[in-house]
């Protein structure tokens, strides 16, 4: 296509490469360096994203998690970097993981999840998506019973929990709890299932001896063996006659 030109040409500039235009803006034009915020009046405030250096120092928590489908515990530290330390914008975030256990059948594995993990960890952003991931894990040969009586579908899922656990106590996560209308049935249910126990137990009540055989003519276990005959001690019926 031909496009005919029958005006002067003002303002124009030679294109240079992005890196050489950029230093040619203004530092006002420029974009920021994602991570890092300059509010007006205030210091700069750094948000965790892939090129943050690691420090000498991390904080750390250690999780230990003994399954009954092992012999060995496994022990899960996740250590966080402290952004923006010192300031009211002070907070912590996952920074990188490590599993270790004494057990090896699955070392090959555990060191690539961990890696993946800490990556996923110094991307920054929203990371507690992996807790969803992890836990929606199911083992084919069946998940096991954690004392207290919850079911754990796989170790992957135990890890998600772990990793929401540490996302909870930094601050990442809320803890999960029933909204408004969940708690009032939650409770209603409560006092239906004590009410009901309390009728059983009312009823469950008895006078007589522990194991007592049940009487055909009264209907009450209340039979016992009494001078080589069964009596029933409450209508006082007797096979002797």
């Amino acid at each position: 296509m031909t496009i005919k030109i029958d005006h002067k040409i003002v303002n124009y500039e030679v294109a240079r490469p992005e890196s050489e235009a950029a230093e040619q803006q203004p530092a006002d034009a420029r974009p920021k360096v994602l991570g890092r915020e300059q509010q007006p009046g205030s210091a700069e405030i750094i948000r965790m994203h892939e090129k943050v250096e690691r420090p000498d120092h991390l904080v750390g928590s250690t999780y230990k998690v003994k399954t009954p489908i092992s012999d060995h515990a496994m022990y899960i530290t996740i250590n966080d970097i402290v952004l923006n330390e010192g300031t009211p914008n002070e907070i912590k975030r996952p920074f990188e993981i490590f599993i270790n256990s004494k057990n090896l059948d699955h070392f090959q594995w555990i060191v690539a999840l961990t890696r993946i993990i800490s990556a996923v960890f110094r991307k920054g952003g929203d990371v507690t998506f992996l807790v969803d991931e992890l836990k929606a894990v199911f083992d084919p040969r069946g998940g096991y019973w954690k004392p207290g009586g919850k079911f754990m579908p796989s170790l992957i899922a135990e890890i998600g929990e772990v990793i929401e656990k540490h996302l909870i106590e930094i601050g990442m996560l809320r803890p999960p709890e029933p909204d408004e209308h969940q708690k009032r049935y939650i409770e209603q249910k409560r006092l239906e299932f004590e009410e009901g126990n309390k009728q059983t137990e009312a009823f469950a009540e008895s006078n007589f001896p522990e194991g007592a055989q049940l009487c055909m003519k009264c209907n009450t276990a209340a039979v016992v063996m009494m001078d080589g005959c069964l009596t029933c001690l409450n209508c006082g019926d007797s096979k002797c006659g």
